[in-house]
């Protein structure tokens, strides 16, 4: 179907009206905000062990899915953000609103789906002890898996789950790619409602990092997080990302529509700059960002700065660098307080300023290295910035709304 294309002389104001968060610390925005303020960090270090992971707090999965057969059906990144989703539409307003809902705009950033743990180191004890027959890898997976794991295995499946269960049923994309993919889902629904194309957007993602297949893969290039917690600014001679499992979405509409009805904005998203430099020389990283800062708009004296930092190396250390040139910017970097959450960083990044600006204050920190300071005054411009731990870079500007 052909889209309905609006000419506007202008863009069009983008406010963020609904959050919903679901992760290590809680859900909702109240329970994060009492975390974040007492410091509080939830890591599991011992069933992972030597690996730490941010595992999800308990959530009730019934308030936002409550069909069972839904539930059982979906793996768990996508039950985190499904859940999420509706956390997000509840706090819009928008839960239940079919009219709405018929028209939004959904744009999910996703991984590859879950593996079946039991019947990959069936197949790799096998493969390991050797002498396997020829097409025995064809029998196993045709034979062990059964076809409703095979479909969860496709990224859209989140976008469809939160379809079937909140009736979110206009246009719908999923982006891969890591943590660019989120950095991507902002930027086109920015994109899209700045052109009058999109009047109501539902962005986010969801990461399940308490997974063994995961560990493994990260492992392979050494980005895990070993043996003990550190703040994301203290792993320099020990480097590496902690997973964390995380559902984050956000509610991103027009400022003509949100009026309309009625809806109180959180938060004003005033724009999205991405990049991909190739990495292949020391200070990419910092010259993209610093690139990207200079494309965010005029900047005030009250901007904060909330970060996706990994903790793994060199990309954090070159963000390091970048941030020194700004040392008179508060920062904030999530991995520390949610461990790491590939797609879900970006869309995380943006619940939480968006949160901050609606409460007229930035948490405090939780560093020990002096990178993150004290921030006494209301911030009224809050900058996401996410630099991928392999590839991709990307910013955010959030504004409060005067």
């Amino acid at each position: 179907m052909a889209e309905t294309r609006h000419a506007v002389s202008e863009p069009v104001e983008a406010w963020i009206t609904g959050i919903g968060l679901a992760t290590s610390l809680g859900e909702g925005p109240d329970a994060h905000w009492d975390a974040l303020n007492n410091k509080r960090i939830n890591i599991d270090e011992t069933n992972f062990a030597p690996y730490i992971v941010h595992p999800l707090a308990p959530v009730s999965y019934d308030s936002q899915i409550p069909k069972k057969g839904d539930q059982r059906q979906m793996e768990a990144w996508q039950r985190i953000g499904t859940y999420a989703a509706g956390l997000a539409l509840e706090s819009a307003g928008l839960k239940g609103n079919k009219e709405i809902l018929s028209k939004m705009d959904m744009i999910v950033a996703a991984g590859g789906g879950e593996r079946d743990l039991a019947v990959d180191s069936g197949i790799l004890n096998s493969e390991g002890h050797g002498a396997t027959p020829p097409g025995l890898l064809n029998e196993r997976l045709m034979n062990d898996l059964r076809p409703t794991l095979f479909l969860a295995q496709l990224s859209n499946l989140l976008a469809g789950n939160i379809s079937i269960v909140h009736g979110v049923t206009g246009s719908s994309r999923t982006f891969m790619g890591e943590e660019a993919a989120g950095v991507d889902a902002a930027r086109i629904a920015l994109a899209r409602i700045a052109a009058g194309q999109s009047d109501v957007a539902l962005i986010g993602a969801a990461h399940n990092g308490e997974r063994k297949d995961l560990l493994l893969l990260y492992e392979f290039d050494d980005f895990n997080l070993k043996n003990r917690f550190e703040t994301v600014w203290a792993r320099e001679q020990a480097s590496g990302f902690a997973l964390g499992s995380a559902g984050a979405f956000v509610v991103i509409e027009s400022r003509a529509h949100a009026e309309a009805r009625g809806a109180k904005p959180l938060a004003r998203l005033k724009s999205v700059v991405a990049d991909q430099v190739r990495r292949k020389t020391p200070g990419e990283v910092t010259a993209s960002l610093e690139k990207l800062w200079s494309k965010l708009g005029p900047l005030k004296s009250d901007v904060a700065i909330i970060t996706g930092a990994t903790g793994a190396e060199p990309a954090t250390s070159e963000e390091r660098a970048f941030l020194n040139e700004h040392r008179d910017v508060a920062v904030r970097a999530t991995g520390t307080m949610f461990g790491h959450t590939l797609e879900t960083q970006f869309p995380l990044g943006l619940g939480l300023a968006a949160l901050a600006i609606s409460r007229g204050a930035l948490y405090p920190p939780n560093d020990s290295t002096g990178v993150e300071i004290e921030m006494t005054k209301k911030p009224t411009q809050i900058v996401v910035i996410g630099a991928g731990h392999w590839r991709g870079e990307g910013m955010a500007l959030v504004e409060a709304i005067d």
